[in-house]
């Protein structure tokens, strides 16, 4: 995968906007507890991508994951928000989606970065 710094790829891009959404959501949300965890899941995202694009091959494929199971774990705290009415379905499932599309991104980025021999 040809990039020159964090900011041109797509993952990072769309993990960032969702951040944005993430706290904008949850902006009068009083559930602090839940609104802390969600929103640094959300953070973690993009930060790990970013962190681990200035680091060796073998390295960013380790903050990939991270940042991969942090979007797990941002699902299921929409899951849980959803389901105590904190967060609308009008609002999760969009959500949720995109989440699933940047999981799925975080895949394909990693693939690209194993070598052969690794496959």
């Amino acid at each position: 995968m040809a990039y020159r710094t964090f900011e041109d790829l797509e993952v990072w891009k769309r993990s960032c906007k969702l951040a944005v959404q993430i706290y904008e959501t949850l902006k009068t949300t009083r559930d602090f507890s839940l609104k802390d965890q969600m929103q640094r899941a959300a953070v973690s995202i993009a930060s790990n991508i970013a962190e681990g694009s200035e680091r060796s091959g073998k390295d960013f494929v380790r903050f990939l994951r991270i940042a991969s199971g942090s979007a797990a774990e941002l699902r299921t705290q929409i899951y849980i928000a959803n389901r105590v009415g904190i967060v609308s379905n009008e609002v999760a499932n969009p959500l949720v989606a995109e989440l699933k599309e940047i999981s799925k991104m975080l895949a394909g980025l990693m693939k690209s970065l194993r070598p052969e021999s690794d496959s």
